[in-house]
């Protein structure tokens, strides 16, 4: 495997760090302060069609590879930013893509490739479920050629900020189906056309993300709003969470980087004694070994993006990937804050902001410890655990 990046993999890396370079950290601390959503950064990263780089060419998009696409999400980390505010219209639009009708990919992929659709919000998660996706109630009864929904979601991020909404449902009660992961069904649901039938209530929470836990009443959809098959919507879930592992990864990766080379100038410019406290070895080693776990991480992602773009087996590639990089965005995090002492505590130099938002993919999209329980199964064939 080259670990190289092609001319064009830097040239797209350089362009996205200069388009980047307009929203500096002020940019990302006022709205983190004002826990007001980026819209002008999104609107201008979707004009430029970086987020619509795995949408193929013939719908409008830019057909890259999952690698380039990763390393788009991972500049704008790099840059200071914070990729979750727009992160999902990258990954979210595969079901559609995989599995939609070829009138839902004709009407709605352009659109969502050129900015003009949002589709950043996914219904999934359930107050009493959790992870244990399989138990969710929200439920979608059948009348004539509609469907009539009821139920509700938690932590439904970016809801405001979206024209379209991805929704797992149960078409089948759980105690009816023989695989607990069958009868669920996936809904494409226009968000302004739902009207009062569905109703968002902002969740606060340490990190600018825009959560909500989302009541469903009576939400009446037509039959083309469902995606593919009645009944498999959770297969065409997981056919989508290897890109979204993989995505968030790179995220963390660009935070990891984010936070050493903070550190490290920090550490050369800041003097205690008359000296460099980068001279100490209890400032470097801590810095030295954050580097060495983001770089680990970076190749565990690039193996994961190389096999995903082969359309080989990557799961197992793919959570390792993002357990990786999460663990040691997060150790550089910590290196972070304890380079700058005091200072670290302090908004203006911008490290406890992104400090609280590298913590937060250490729980999600899937919790670290789910990741060790994967591997333990599916790679180690050890007995499951849950």
């Amino acid at each position: 495997m080259d670990f190289e990046l092609s001319d064009s993999q830097k040239e797209i890396r350089a362009a996205v760090a200069a388009a980047c370079a307009r929203f500096g950290n002020d940019y990302w601390r006022s709205c983190d302060e004002r826990n007001a959503y980026p819209d002008e950064f999104v609107k201008s990263m979707s004009e430029a069609g970086w987020l619509a780089a795995l949408i193929p060419q013939e719908y409008g998009g830019a057909g890259l590879t999952m690698l380039e696409a990763s390393l788009i999400l991972e500049e704008i980390n790099h840059s200071g930013g914070n990729a979750v505010a727009c992160h999902a219209q990258m990954y979210t639009m595969a079901a559609i893509l995989k599995h939609g009708s070829a009138e839902q990919k004709r009407h709605y992929l352009p659109r969502i490739a050129s900015g003009e659709l949002r589709l950043q919000s996914f219904g999934v998660t359930e107050p009493d479920a959790g992870s244990e996706t399989p138990r969710i109630k929200t439920f979608a009864r059948r009348d004539g050629d509609s469907y009539v929904i009821n139920g509700q979601k938690i932590f439904t991020s970016r809801y405001q900020h979206s024209d379209m909404l991805l929704l797992l449902t149960r078409t089948t009660p759980f105690d009816q189906v023989k695989k607990k992961t069958d009868g669920m069904s996936l809904f494409l649901v226009d968000i302004k056309e739902s009207g009062s039938a569905l109703k968002a209530v902002p969740i606060a929470t340490m990190v600018n993300h825009g959560t909500n836990q989302l009541f469903i009443d009576n939400l009446v959809l037509p039959r083309a709003a469902l995606v593919g098959e009645e009944g498999k919507g959770f297969s065409y879930l997981l056919s989508s969470l290897n890109a979204e592992r993989i995505l968030v990864a790179s995220e963390s990766i660009g935070d990891g980087r984010w936070f050493v080379e903070f550190a490290t100038q920090y550490a050369n410019q800041r003097r205690v004694f008359d000296r460099p406290i980068g001279m100490n070895q209890g400032v470097q080693f801590p810095i030295a070994k954050a580097h060495v776990s983001v770089r680990a991480a970076d190749l565990m992602r690039f193996n994961a993006a190389a096999r995903f773009d082969a359309g080989v087996s990557c799961g197992g590639e793919a959570n390792m990937a993002k357990y990786l990089a999460s663990e040691a965005a997060w150790e550089a995090g910590e290196a972070a804050m304890t380079t700058l002492g005091g200072y670290g505590f302090t908004k203006e130099y911008h490290v406890e902001r992104k400090w609280r938002e590298a913590r937060l993919y250490r729980t999600a999209p899937i919790a670290n410890n789910l990741v060790l329980s994967f591997v333990a199964e599916h790679l180690l064939g050890l007995p499951r655990s849950y």
